[in-house]
């Protein structure tokens, strides 16, 4: 990543970002606007926000067999943007003036008239099998420029993810917010009739392209998880007969058993934010319990003991805590203890059953799956259990998964019906944005993974 030389400088970098403040300052309750100096950054926490109109101006074909890419990379940063709900992209049909060259100083007058807030220009290069993109972006009505403008590069199998990156600057200067678009989500690829359904391991790119098998369906897969590098893969098979536990490198594709994993039934797994150890569920003696098996020595920890079932255990982002689900209460609930085990306090209190809980990335909130009265939810919770906010609610949704920024889920959902099949759905953290995700045929168990590097 370099930097493209930036315009005229400027001391304020208000008109855009102030405008996104003040609407959701008075459309969100509560909205929180820094009061330190430089760029206004925005908190969205719940309610409605109108999305802020942006205008992007279609790449230029820098070298000549660059226009085709160009227009795809452009086309890519608006449904990025767009696809978060924040932003509704003014069509270029609209435009009043054209952008001719990178370098042009931007005619603001052309875009204030037709309420265009924010302005992104760009630039591709091809060379060979290699591919350039530059961005700039522009505040219009302060007319200044947010940051420097910034170069990627890659090559032809890799634009998609040139462009995510520039929608994620965007965005990220926009809101204040880390980006996400520039990730990828394994899941379960689910085939055939309900009663004999076949499932495999797939990976896509966050919005549904890029489409790859990772497993075949000769053997049940379940619960995929992805290291918080981004390097390996576990999951639960049932290639023996039982729930066992697997590694896979993302790389390479190679598997093999997580090692020196006991004897019975091991399933939902679940890496330490380090790295170094795995979580996962022991079932023995009809008794569940939740283990840490230390990946470079091997040594095993049992960490909780209770005549009851234990499982789907998730690390806080610093390692010191974990969250699972347990119903030594009698009823699913969601409980939390340290990391080394010891006492869990039950952080759930509402009426129903709780489970699948996984902790944000920015450590702010849990989200979980909900049962109660017929119908499930997904919602998420402060880690002492307060502020709780169902986000969904329909005949089956679970398996709740975070973006790289904590601001979005991925889950499952299932229809009603004995032919009804499981799809992809994301929202985020205000219960907003609802939609569908794009895949091949039907698919549960999604696991974001972090921003590729």
């Amino acid at each position: 990543m370099t930097r493209v030389p930036p315009a005229p400088p400027v001391t304020r970098l208000c008109g855009f970002l102030s405008a996104l403040a003040l609407a959701a300052a008075a459309l969100l309750a509560p909205a929180a606007v820094s009061a330190q100096s430089g760029p206004l950054r925005i908190e969205i926490t719940e309610g409605v926000i109108e999305p802020v109109p942006i205008a992007i101006a279609p790449f230029l074909a820098e070298t000549p067999d660059a226009a085709g890419l160009a227009a795809d990379i452009a086309s890519v940063v608006a449904a990025d943007l767009e696809g978060t709900g924040l932003f509704r992209t003014i069509p270029p049909t609209a435009f009043v003036s054209q952008v001719s060259n990178f370098d042009s100083p931007v005619q603001y007058a052309d875009w204030k008239v037709i309420n265009a807030q924010g302005l992104v220009t760009g630039a591709v290069a091809k060379s060979g099998d290699r591919i350039t993109v530059k961005f700039r972006l522009f505040d219009v009505f302060a007319e200044a420029p947010l940051g420097e403008g910034l170069q990627f590069g890659g090559n032809s199998a890799t634009w998609r993810r040139l462009a995510h990156k520039v929608a994620d600057q965007v965005y990220s200067r926009i809101t204040g917010e880390g980006g996400y678009f520039d990730s990828r989500v394994v899941f379960v690829s689910e085939s055939g009739p309900k009663d004999a359904r076949k499932k495999r391991l797939a990976v896509m790119d966050y919005d549904g392209a890029n489409v790859a098998y990772l497993t075949d369906s000769r053997d049940l897969v379940l619960a995929p998880r992805i290291s918080h590098d981004g390097s390996e893969v576990l999951y639960t098979t049932y290639e023996s007969g039982i729930p066992r536990i697997t590694r896979m490198e993302a790389g390479t594709l190679q598997r093999r058993p997580l090692a020196n994993q006991p004897a019975g039934m091991t399933f939902s797994p679940r890496y330490s934010p380090d790295g170094s150890a795995v979580l996962f569920s022991l079932s023995t003696g009809g008794n569940t319990d939740i283990y840490r098996l230390t990946l470079g020595s091997g040594a095993m920890t049992r960490l909780t003991e209770a005549p009851s079932i234990e499982t789907a255990p998730s690390y806080s982002p610093d390692g010191k805590q974990i969250v699972f689900e347990s119903d030594r209460s009698g009823v699913q609930q969601l409980y939390v203890m340290s990391a080394s085990g010891g006492e869990p306090k039950r952080i759930s209190s509402g009426a129903g059953r709780y489970g699948t809980p996984v902790w944000s990335p920015r450590g702010d909130m849990i989200a979980f799956t909900k049962q109660n009265e017929g119908r499930f939810h997904i919602g998420v919770m402060r880690p002492d259990g307060s502020e709780e906010r169902l986000l969904t609610t329909s005949f089956l949704d679970e398996s709740p998964t975070w973006a790289p920024n904590g601001r979005v889920l991925m889950f499952a959902r299932e229809t009603p019906g004995a032919t009804g099949e499981s799809a992809l759905y994301s929202v985020d953290v205000t219960g907003r944005n609802l939609k569908k995700v794009p895949t091949p045929g039907p698919a549960s168990d999604p696991a974001w993974s972090p921003l590729l590097n």
